[in-house]
């Protein structure tokens, strides 16, 4: 029976023991963002990677998902002869929710991955050790910059998705379906609040801050894990990183979700 109880208690004990190590990383990166120098050009380069060069993902993800919400919406709301909603559904749906999830999901496996796979090669190769014998924080040299990058970029990129994801919803429900495009933008201006606005921006920095602390801090432990060593843990601490940063993606989306409401 103790056996059995001890069972149940190890996999919640190593979550807090994960979750407490996690803050602590975190802590640390914030606190190197106000106190290291040069650590603003150093995140130019990062926006660049993590920003700029996932532009084209994001736009090709909104555009086609705001196509297919505008032709389920259109479909659905005809039902009820309420097809003059479907610039609210569409909107609201893309700012409140799927913009900045779908934004996070979409980064943490193209920008995200190469975070934890960048800093656990690094780890493994002992050349984080050599940083810190040159007297060099290593977290102010990997994970601050990525941070400040994060910052900046989730935002923007969700900016951009809900738009490209309007302009998808009307190709579909406008262009294709002859919905009247006049009703389309009414229903969007007359909907949509900067309150959702600053829900969806607010979402997308919490996830920003969120993916990027997990993903450093699986690839700066990656010589820790138990379950491999050396090039081996890095690919399972970039496999561990995406899961993880998704699963709590849409956990803390549901908590921020229900505290807006």
């Amino acid at each position: 029976m103790t056996r059995f109880f001890a069972s149940l208690g190890e996999p919640f004990e190593r979550a807090l023991c994960f979750m407490g190590s996690l803050a602590i990383f975190l802590g640390s990166g914030f606190v190197q963002i106000f106190t290291s120098p040069r650590i603003f050009v150093r995140s130019f380069r990062q926006i660049h990677v993590i920003g700029f060069q996932s532009l084209f993902l994001i736009v090709l993800i909104s555009l086609f998902c705001g196509m297919v919400l505008g032709l389920q919406g259109y479909y659905t709301l005809i039902k009820f002869g309420s097809v003059g909603f479907l610039g609210s559904v569409v909107s609201l749906s893309l700012i409140r929710e799927l913009g900045p999830v779908l934004t996070a999901i979409m980064l943490t496996g193209r920008a995200g991955s190469s975070m934890t796979a960048e800093i656990g090669v690094m780890r493994i190769s002992d050349q984080i050790d050599a940083l810190d014998v040159m007297d060099i924080n290593s977290v102010s040299y990997l994970v601050s910059p990525r941070l400040v990058a994060s910052i900046i970029s989730f935002p923007l990129l969700t900016a951009v998705f809900d738009v490209v994801g309007i302009i998808g919803g009307y190709l579909t429900g406008v262009a294709l379906l002859d919905m009247n495009q006049g009703a389309y933008f009414y229903r969007i201006s007359s909907s949509v609040t900067m309150t959702d606005i600053g829900c969806g921006f607010l979402k997308a920095l919490v996830f920003g801050i969120l993916v990027t602390a997990v993903c450093c801090h699986q690839g700066y432990f990656a010589n820790t894990r138990k379950d491999s060593v050396g090039p081996e843990a890095v690919g399972n601490a970039t496999t561990s990183a995406v899961v993880i940063a998704c699963v709590l993606i849409l956990a803390t989306d549901y908590v921020l979700t229900s505290l807006f409401l």
